[in-house]
C-alpha cells in the first residue's frame, strides 16, 4: 500500500515534522565535488581534447574531434520541419506564448535630469553570449529550450551557446527544434561538470559565455556552484516542488494527479496538500492510491511521495496560506473559488496558480510565464528566470557646472569624514569657488 505522510497542524510535533519533511542539501556531496573540480581542471588545461574524451567516457558516443559534438543550423531547421503537424503547432504555439509573456518584462535604457541639469539614469544592456545546458539522458525538455533561451534572445543576446548531452549519440528532435524556433546559435553535443567548465572557461571551440542558465543533475549543479564569480549563473536548483492548497471542494482525482505532476520529476520532488477539510483528504489519499497504478512512472512518484510527500490537514484556510508562506514552493496552486481574494496573502511563491482549472503543467509547457523557478524555499528571496536576468544595468551621471557645485560640497564633507583626502579633493576641484 502506498505511504505517504498525513498532517495535521494541531499535533505537538508537527513543525518539526514539516522541517524533516522540507529539509534538502542540494549539492553537499564533497565526492562528487573532488570529481567536478578535476574536470573543470582538465578543461582549463586541455580545452577541446578533454571534452571530447569526457564525452566518450560518460556519454558513450564516438567522436575524432567536435565537428562530431556540433550540430549546423541546418539540422536544426530540418529537426523542425520533420515533426508532425500536431508536434510542430504544440511547439510554435508554447515558443509564442512564451516569446510575447517575456516581451512585457524588457527593461529599457531611462534617465532624468534634475533642476540644475544634472542626468542620472540607467543604461540597461544585454549581456552578449550566453550558455544554454539542456539535460539529456533520462528524459529530454524541449521546454526547457523554449524557456530559457526566448527570454534571452528577447533581452538582446547576441550570441547563445546550447550544450545537451547526447548518451550513445541519441539526439532528441523535439530538443532540436525547439533550439531552431528559440533562434539558438549554436548546439554542442556535450553535457555534464564538462560542459559547464567548456562554457565557463572557453575551449578552442566552445566560446567562452557571460553567464551559463539552465538545469542539470548534482554534476551539473555542483559545477555552476564552482564556476560561479567567472560567469554568472542562473541559480543552484533543487528537486521539482508542487504545493496546493485546496477548500475541499476541487474533484480530488485532479488534485492527485497534480500531486503526481511534480513526484514524477524524479525520486526527490515534493508534493504536498494544505486542506482544512479532513474528509476531502481521505478522498484524495483514495484516489492517489487508485491512479498511481496507471502512471507510467508509478515507481518514481511512489518514492517520491513516500518520502517527501505530505497530505496536510490546517485548522482553516488562513493557516494553509501561512504554513505555504512558511514553505515558499516552487509552485502553488490556489484550487479554490476566489483565489484573487488570497493573492495578497501569499508572500513567497515561485508561480501561483490560481483557480481549479489551472494545473500546474500548463505552466510549465505553455501558459507563457517561466517554469524556470525557486526550489527548496529560494523563492523568499528569488524571483523565475526572465529577461531581466539576461539583461545588465549601468549607472548614469552626468554632471552639470552647477550641480558639481552642490554636490562637489556634499561630496567633499562626506570624504573628509572618511578621512580620504584624495576623494575630497578631487570634488573640491569642480567647486566654482576653489
Amino acid at each position: 500500500m502506498l505511504m505517504i505522510t498525513r498532517l495535521s497542524s494541531t499535533q505537538s510535533d508537527f513543525q518539526d515534522k514539516l522541517s524533516t519533511l522540507l529539509s534538502w542539501e542540494s549539492v553537499s556531496n564533497k565526492e562528487v565535488a573532488n570529481t567536478v573540480d578535476s574536470i573543470i581542471a582538465d578543461i582549463k588545461e586541455k580545452g577541446d581534447a578533454a571534452l571530447i574524451d569526457y564525452s566518450i567516457k560518460f556519454d558513450d558516443v564516438d567522436a575524432n574531434s567536435m565537428a562530431d559534438l556540433t550540430i549546423d543550423a541546418k539540422t536544426l531547421k530540418n529537426a523542425f520541419d520533420n515533426l508532425d503537424n500536431k508536434e510542430k503547432a504544440a511547439l510554435q504555439s508554447a515558443a509564442d506564448r512564451v516569446r510575447i509573456y517575456h516581451q512585457k518584462q524588457k527593461q529599457d535604457t531611462w534617465s532624468y535630469k534634475e533642476d540644475d541639469g544634472t542626468m542620472l539614469g540607467q543604461k540597461i544592456t544585454p549581456l552578449e553570449r550566453v550558455g544554454l545546458y539542456v539535460p539529456g539522458g533520462k528524459a529530454a525538455y524541449p521546454s526547457s529550450v523554449l524557456m530559457n533561451a526566448i527570454p534571452a534572445k528577447v533581452a538582446g543576446v547576441e550570441e547563445l551557446i546550447m550544450v545537451v548531452p547526447t548518451p550513445s549519440g541519441v539526439t532528441n528532435p523535439l530538443v532540436l527544434a525547439a533550439a531552431y524556433l528559440a533562434d539558438v546559435d549554436s548546439v554542442y553535443t556535450v553535457g555534464g561538470a564538462q560542459a559547464v567548465a567548456a562554457l565557463a572557461y572557453g575551449t578552442e571551440t566552445v566560446p567562452k559565455v557571460d553567464k551559463i542558465v539552465g538545469p542539470g543533475n548534482i554534476y551539473v549543479a555542483t559545477a555552476k556552484r564552482a564556476v560561479f564569480g567567472q560567469v554568472g549563473i542562473d541559480m543552484i536548483a533543487g528537486p521539482s516542488e508542487i504545493l496546493i492548497i485546496c477548500d475541499g471542494k476541487t474533484n480530488p482525482d485532479w488534485i492527485a494527479m497534480d500531486l503526481f505532476s511534480q513526484a514524477e520529476h524524479d525520486e526527490d520532488a515534493q508534493s504536498i496538500l494544505l486542506c482544512p477539510d479532513a474528509d476531502f483528504i481521505t478522498q484524495v489519499e483514495a484516489s492517489i492510491a487508485k491512479l498511481l497504478p496507471t502512471m507510467e512512472r508509478k515507481n518514481i512518484i511512489a518514492k517520491a511521495l513516500k518520502d517527501r510527500g505530505a497530505l496536510i490537514h490546517t485548522k482553516d484556510m488562513a493557516e494553509a496560506i501561512t504554513l505555504s508562506n512558511q514553505v515558499a514552493p516552487e509552485h502553488l496552486e490556489l484550487s479554490v473559488e476566489d483565489p484573487e481574494a488570497m493573492l495578497d496573502d501569499i508572500k513567497h511563491a515561485g508561480a501561483i496558480f490560481m483557480g481549479r482549472n489551472t494545473c500546474e503543467s500548463l505552466g510549465d509547457y505553455c501558459a507563457g510565464p517561466n517554469h524556470v523557478l525557486p526550489t527548496s524555499g529560494t523563492a523568499r528571496f528569488s524571483s523565475p528566470l526572465g529577461v531581466y536576468d539576461f539583461q545588465k544595468k549601468s549607472s548614469l551621471i552626468m554632471v552639470s557646472d552647477k550641480g558639481a557645485n552642490t554636490l562637489g560640497e556634499v561630496a567633499a564633507t562626506l570624504a573628509d569624514g572618511e578621512g580620504l583626502q584624495a576623494h575630497a579633493q578631487s570634488a573640491r576641484y569642480r567647486l566654482k569657488q576653489h
